[in-house]
């Protein structure tokens, strides 16, 4: 795809069928106009942060897009509203949680997206999937991530083997 950005989606769950949610959400991923998944990292089990409820189940999609951050935002939170998405409060639990972590090396600030994600650096359950499937990334604002994991090593954070379909 002439002209297309690689683009990182955090991808979690703790309420429903979760790994079975989670591999529809990546095959919506697919479905995507002028979008291609380039890859997926493994699943992580977590505990929530700042937040109670089940373990989530977590991992990260690269995607080559040619939309610009806004539309993929509004159709990222469609993919969420099409497995039952409620935001009751903040870091409820959810049957469905796509964020978009970065964007190329695109920055945005403003008031329903900033890229890259600003809490990304500080979450395992973000840097572990991510580095598996960028090792090297840097991002504007962090440089190289992998310097970021000694931050959060004392998150507790399993990879899990998956069913056959993940």
């Amino acid at each position: 795809m002439a002209g297309a950005a690689l683009a990182y989606i955090g991808l979690g769950a703790n309420l429903g069928p979760v790994e079975q949610t989670l591999q529809a959400a990546l095959e919506a991923l697919a479905q995507l106009p002028d979008c291609r998944v380039a890859g997926r990292s493994a699943l992580y089990r977590s505990v929530p942060v700042d937040a109670g409820g089940p373990d989530f189940i977590n991992a990260v999609a690269a995607l080559h897009t040619c939309m610009p951050a806004l539309e993929l935002l509004a159709r990222l939170q469609a993919i969420e509203q099409a497995h039952g998405r409620q935001r009751p409060y903040r870091n409820a639990p959810r049957t469905l949680d796509l964020d978009l972590l970065c964007l190329g090396q695109q920055t945005h600030a403003g008031p329903t997206l900033s890229l890259p994600h600003p809490r990304l650096h500080l979450r395992a359950f973000v840097l572990l999937p991510l580095l598996e499937l960028a090792p090297d990334l840097a991002l504007p604002g962090l440089g190289p991530l992998r310097p970021w994991l000694a931050g959060v090593a004392d998150q507790a954070i399993e990879r899990i083997a998956a069913t056959a379909r993940w």
